[in-house]
């Protein structure tokens, strides 16, 4: 199965990166790649969020887990639950505290299956890379579901407050 670029968000000092359109039928799987994203404000959590089709305000009821490892510049490491949400319409967490430095960014990818199907609900997982503000690399491990049986169609990411910049990559495969 190939892998096809469907198109790239490329923001500075931007709200959020929107994938309004091309979220079809025409492929089963979406995957999203996002690539030095760095908040304007310092110790801010990047997550994502849907819109089902004919709906706004990126809202969907999400159930979602995830965990992440940690390596700090003091030389200390360890495993964390990230949280997560249980039938809520809060955005999925990404990263956590991330930092706003010309050094701190995060990258990660989001996999996003078979999303205009309207008889299952739409899953998800993925993984990122954060420079968190404290001198610490979190790897981040997450998975869920949007519990709609409407077609996702619109995908958002964004900082829960301030600006950010970097580039966002969509691709679909099939």
């Amino acid at each position: 199965m190939a892998m096809k670029l469907l198109t790239t968000n490329t923001f500075s000092n931007a709200a959020t990166s929107d994938f309004t359109s091309l979220i079809t039928s025409a492929y089963r799987l979406y995957i999203f790649k996002w690539y030095d994203v760095n908040p304007a404000t310092d110790a801010v959590l990047f997550g994502f969020q849907g819109n089902a089709s004919s709906q706004s305000g990126y809202n969907e009821t999400i159930t979602n887990s995830s965990f992440y490892a940690y390596h700090a510049e003091a030389d200390s490491s360890g495993l964390n639950d990230g949280g997560g949400l249980a039938q809520e319409t809060d955005f999925v967490e990404l990263t956590n505290l991330s930092g706003y430095d010309a050094d701190e960014s995060n990258a990660g990818e989001l996999f996003l299956f078979n999303p205009s199907n309207t008889t299952y609900q739409t899953h998800f997982y993925g993984t990122s890379n954060e420079s968190q503000r404290d001198g610490r690399l979190n790897n981040w491990y997450f998975g869920g579901y949007f519990n709609v049986t409407a077609a996702i169609t619109n995908i958002q990411f964004k900082m829960s407050s301030g600006n950010m910049d970097g580039v966002i990559k969509m691709y679909g495969v099939g």
